[in-house]
C-alpha cells in the first residue's frame, strides 16, 4: 500500500484534532452564545478564535456560454482549547478547513476538493478585523465592501467576485439563532443574500467568463449539537422577486424535527423570523448516492408561514465527501425553487446526517 502524500497526513491530523478540540469537556473555556448581544460589522465580518467553531458559507447559481453552473466555497475555523498552553509557534491553537465544489448539469459533472490545516503566520489564518480566511492558495476575503474568492482546486479553478447588493440579514432574534431545545444550543448567525458575481471558472485549462447570484452564511458558536439530534436538512435562496428565503430544521433519530426556524425578507422590507410550528420540509423525491449507499432528499417542499415552494436539484448527484477533513459525509446541491405561479428563486439545499450522525453545527 502507498504511503499518504503530504496534504493526505495533513488531512489526518487536522481530522484527529478535530475529534480532540470537540470531545466533552474540550469547550470548557470557550466563549457562549447568550441573545441581546449586538452583532457589529465589519469587527463581526472578521474571525471569533474565542468560540468553538465558525464558518464562512458562499453557495450560488453562475450563468456562462456553456449552462448554469452550482458553487459552494466554505470555510471552517476550528477552536483547539487542548493546544492554548503550548508556546510552539506550530501548535495546533486554530484549526482551518475548507471545502469547495462546483457543479455542471450540462454535463453531468460535479467536482469537489477540500484542504485541512492548522493555523500558521498568515499562509493559513482567519482574520479578525474583517472576513480574510486562507488556507495556502484558497482564499476568500472581503476588501472594500466586495468579497473576492480565489480556489485553485483539483481539477478546476474559481476566481470570484461578489458584491453586496443588500443591507445583512440577521438570522433568529436579531443574529442569535437557536439550534435546539436549550437556549444554550445556538449560534450568531447572519447572511448576505442576493450577491451579485462575476468572475471565472476554469475545468481542465477551459476558462468560461461567469456571472450570477450567491448567498454568504457566517456563524459562529461554541455549542455542539442537542445530543438527540442526527443531522440539519437547510436552504438558503435568492428569490426571483429580490427577496431571500433561510429555513432549517435539525433532525432526530427517527426523523421527528428537534428544532426549525426560518428568515424571510421580502424586497425593500424587514426581516420576518419564523419558529417551528410555521416551518415545514416535506419529502418529494429521494436520490442514492452509487458510492456510499445514502439516500438523501434532493427534492423538497418547504412551507413557511402559508408560502410553499417547491426545491428541485439542478442535478441529483452532489453528494461531498469530507470525512478526511470535517469528518463529514453530506450533500449539497443548487436547487431551482417554484411557486405555484411558476419559477420563484434559485439556492442551495444542505442535507446532513443521513449516513450517519452529524456532531458539530
Amino acid at each position: 500500500m502507498p504511503r499518504p502524500g503530504p496534504r493526505a497526513r495533513a488531512i489526518a491530523v487536522a481530522a484527529a484534532l478535530l475529534l480532540a478540540a470537540t470531545a466533552p469537556g474540550a469547550g470548557d473555556e470557550l466563549a457562549p452564545v447568550v441573545p441581546g448581544k449586538p452583532l457589529v460589522f465589519p469587527r463581526d465580518f472578521g474571525a471569533h478564535a474565542r468560540f468553538r467553531i465558525e464558518w464562512w458559507y458562499v453557495t450560488g447559481q453562475l450563468e456562462s456560454e456553456g449552462g448554469t453552473l452550482g458553487f459552494q466555497v466554505t470555510f471552517f475555523r476550528l477552536s483547539n482549547p487542548a493546544a492554548e498552553d503550548n508556546p510552539s509557534r506550530f501548535s495546533p491553537r486554530q484549526l482551518l478547513f475548507a471545502h469547495v465544489a462546483l457543479a455542471d448539469p450540462a454535463r453531468g459533472r460535479f467536482l469537489h476538493d477540500q484542504r485541512a490545516e492548522r493555523a500558521y503566520d498568515g499562509l493559513v489564518a482567519a482574520e479578525t478585523a474583517n472576513t480574510g480566511v486562507r488556507i495556502d492558495d484558497w482564499s476568500l476575503v472581503r476588501e472594500a465592501g466586495a468579497y473576492r474568492a480565489r480556489i485553485a482546486a483539483a481539477g478546476f479553478r474559481l476566481d470570484l467576485s461578489l458584491q453586496p447588493t443588500q443591507p445583512v440579514l440577521l438570522e433568529g432574534d436579531k443574529g442569535f439563532s437557536r439550534k435546539g431545545p436549550s437556549a444554550a444550543q445556538a449560534s450568531y448567525y447572519y447572511s448576505e443574500p442576493q450577491l451579485r458575481v462575476a468572475g471565472t471558472v476554469s475545468v481542465g485549462g477551459a476558462v468560461r467568463a461567469v456571472h450570477g447570484l450567491a448567498w454568504l452564511d457566517h456563524e459562529w458558536s461554541s455549542e455542539l449539537l442537542a445530543p438527540e439530534a442526527v443531522g440539519w436538512d437547510w436552504v438558503g435562496a435568492n428569490l426571483d422577486d429580490g427577496g431571500a428565503l433561510m429555513a432549517f430544521r435539525i433532525r432526530d433519530k427517527d426523523g421527528s424535527v428537534l428544532w426549525a426556524q426560518a428568515t424571510l425578507r421580502a424586497p425593500g422590507g424587514p426581516a420576518e423570523s419564523y419558529g417551528e410550528k410555521d416551518v415545514r420540509f416535506d419529502v418529494r423525491r429521494s436520490w442514492t448516492s452509487p458510492r456510499t449507499g445514502v439516500r438523501y432528499p434532493v427534492s423538497m417542499t418547504l412551507r413557511v408561514d402559508g408560502r410553499e415552494w417547491t426545491l428541485e436539484p439542478l442535478m441529483d448527484d452532489q453528494e461531498l465527501d469530507a470525512r478526511r477533513s470535517t469528518g463529514t459525509l453530506y450533500w449539497e446541491g443548487a436547487v431551482r425553487l417554484r411557486e405555484a405561479g411558476g419559477a420563484a428563486g434559485r439556492g442551495y439545499l444542505e442535507l446532513t446526517g443521513y449516513g450517519a450522525r452529524v456532531s458539530l453545527r
